[in-house]
């Protein structure tokens, strides 16, 4: 049996994950649950699963769930609590599901100790991707990557040798603004950039597939995790988001992996692999889908996805910078600061604005994204 430690497990795909490792209880047990702020669902999660440790981030909410529940599960808080979950607790598998640079600290240290990592958390590997796949090489971990389009990719690689691939196809939707003109952005509310029309995620990964910077960030992990160059990664729109991503061989054969949107059957491969276990999900049903279409994005509409590709490029601390820059403007939408046109013009500012840094350190990484938060705060 596995033993399983959930990184954000009231979000959607640590949800996605309970409800995976609830079908198999005899594969896997919960041993450890980090949240950010949702108390009332981490309750409920420990009243069923009964980890032996949760993590809140607020001392205060940590304290008054320690008093609250009845089980002997141990709370802790905080960054401090995290990295103490990932360097000496309990577990086989960490299922990386926080959102943004938070997921970063824990995922490393987890990796230092051999183990493997389902990982959702893209911006580990956009902000720190040589330092990450460099651990992992030396301590013997292993990355299995849940976002259904690197996924799609690990299942396709599978058997096949990496030097024969002549690259990569990332599948995007197109998010709910696909059919929109650019004018469109300048009075595009939260809610409308929240309305996708087929997955069903956190809000700030929603906005980012909105503006496409999603499919970005998953171009610069798909480059750390398979080790090809950018000019070796192409996006391609396919609304129906039932294939989630390709690969294209040297003599022209394309593999693909096709699923219904649902983001079980990804997580539950990252957790049994290699095996693949029976399970009742949904199945595809071709016939009824019937249509499957695909176009080239639109890099002047969609800026983020191409300023994705240029710090790729550029390396160094750029994808941290431009992750960063990201995570704060976004915020700023959904709090209606700023308009969702201003998302690119706040990263491209931040691009300019700070110094970027060749093969940089990890405490290098953290301040340079302490640096861009900084700046892209003042930004209105």
């Amino acid at each position: 049996m596995k033993k399983v430690l959930i990184l954000g497990s009231t979000g959607s795909i640590g949800v996605n994950a309970l409800n995976v490792i609830r079908k198999f209880p005899d594969k896997f047990k919960v041993t450890g649950l980090t949240v950010n702020s949702n108390i009332s669902v981490l309750k409920e999660q420990i009243e069923e699963f009964n980890p032996e440790f949760v993590v809140v981030k607020d001392q205060n909410k940590a304290d008054e769930l320690a008093k609250s529940i009845r089980s002997k599960t141990e709370v802790l808080f905080g960054n401090p609590g995290l990295i103490e979950a990932a360097q000496s607790r309990d577990f086989d598998i960490l299922i990386g599901a926080v959102v943004g640079f938070a997921g970063l600290i824990p995922t490393l240290e987890a990796i230092k100790r051999g183990k493997r990592i389902a990982l959702a958390n893209k911006e580990t590997l956009v902000v720190a991707g040589e330092i990450v796949t460099r651990l992992v090489a030396e301590n013997g971990s292993e990355i299995i990557p849940v976002d259904s389009e690197h996924s799609a990719i690990y299942q396709c690689l599978i058997g096949e040798n990496l030097k024969e691939v002549e690259k990569l196809i990332l599948t995007a939707s197109g998010g709910p603004f696909l059919n929109k003109e650019k004018s469109f952005f300048d009075n595009a509310t939260v809610d409308e950039a929240l309305n996708h029309p087929n997955w069903k995620m956190g809000s700030k990964i929603t906005i980012d597939s909105a503006t496409m910077m999603n499919k970005g960030l998953e171009v610069i992990e798909a480059h750390w995790l398979f080790g090809l160059p950018f000019d070796k990664i192409d996006v391609v729109i396919h609304p129906q988001s039932i294939i989630h991503s390709m690969v294209q061989f040297v003599d022209g054969s394309i593999k693909a992996q096709l699923g219904l949107p649902d983001m079980k059957l990804p997580i539950q491969y990252a957790l049994s692999f290699p095996e693949r276990f029976e399970n009742d999900f949904m199945r595809t049903n071709l016939p009824l889908i019937n249509n499957l279409t695909f176009f080239e994005p639109d890099f002047d509409k969609f800026e983020c996805l191409k300023l994705a590709y240029q710090v790729l490029e550029t390396g160094g601390t750029a994808p941290c910078i431009l992750n960063a820059a990201n995570e704060v403007a976004v915020d700023k939408f959904l709090k209606g600061l700023i308009k969702f046109s201003d998302i690119p013009k706040f990263i491209n500012k931040a691009l300019n604005k700070i110094e970027n840094h060749s093969n940089p350190d990890i405490e290098t990484i953290i301040e340079c994204d302490k640096l861009t938060r900084k700046f892209v705060n003042t930004l209105n």
